[in-house]
C-alpha cells in the first residue's frame, strides 16, 4: 500500500467540509479543504490529489465548470483525478449531466457518511 491517500474537498458550507473533513481523516485521508472551484484549480496546480470531493454549488466557479476545467488540464496526473460531485440540488441534473462535466461519481446530500466512506476508498485505490 503506497503512503497517504489525500483528498481534496472542495466545499462552500463550513458544517458539511468539517465533518467530511473529520470522516476521512479518521479514515487516515490526508485532507485539504477549499470553499470554490477556483480554489480547487489553484490548489490541484501546486499539489496531487488521488480524490476530488466537489460540491456543485460553489461561489467564484462552481463544480461543473471547475470538472470541466480540471478535465481540459495537460497533465494527465491532474486531469485524469477522480472526481466525486456533492450535491443537495440533483434533482437538476442527471448522472449523464456529471458524466459529461467530468465527474465519475454523485453523491447526494445529506451526505450518508458510509457511503462518503466507501466511495471515496474506492476511487482512491484504483489506480490509473
Amino acid at each position: 500500500m503506497s503512503g497517504t491517500r489525500k483528498v481534496l474537498v472542495a466545499e462552500d458550507s463550513s458544517v458539511i467540509q468539517n465533518l467530511t473533513k473529520k470522516i476521512l481523516q479518521f479514515q487516515n485521508f490526508e485532507i485539504s479543504a477549499v470553499k470554490n472551484g477556483q480554489q480547487v484549480l489553484d490548489k490541484i496546480s501546486k499539489e496531487d490529489f488521488d480524490v476530488i470531493l466537489m460540491d456543485i454549488n460553489m461561489p467564484v466557479m462552481d463544480g461543473m465548470a471547475c470538472a470541466r476545467e480540471i478535465r481540459s488540464l495537460s497533465n494527465p496526473d491532474k486531469s485524469q483525478t477522480p472526481i466525486i460531485a456533492i450535491s443537495g440540488n440533483a434533482k437538476n441534473y442527471t448522472m449523464d449531466d456529471f458524466k459529461g462535466a467530468g465527474f465519475n461519481d454523485y453523491l447526494p446530500k445529506p451526505l450518508d457518511f458510509d457511503k462518503l466512506v466507501e466511495t471515496v476508498k474506492r476511487y482512491s485505490e484504483h489506480e490509473s
